[in-house]
């Protein structure tokens, strides 16, 4: 699975780790994860990642 990188602040989202603060489950892939889900670092939308 694809590592993402958030445009807007360098966050990485790693599928192996996902985003449990969130309710990612490790083991979801980026495209998986629901359009609503924001950057939990930086609060942007799933558009502004791009694949690392």
């Amino acid at each position: 699975m694809d590592k993402y990188v958030c445009t807007a602040c360098g966050y990485v989202y790693d599928p192996e780790l996902g985003d449990p603060d969130s309710g990612i489950n490790p083991g979801t892939s980026f495209e998986d994860i629901p359009e609503d889900w924001v950057c939990p670092v930086c609060g942007v939308g799933k558009e502004m990642f791009e694949k690392a």
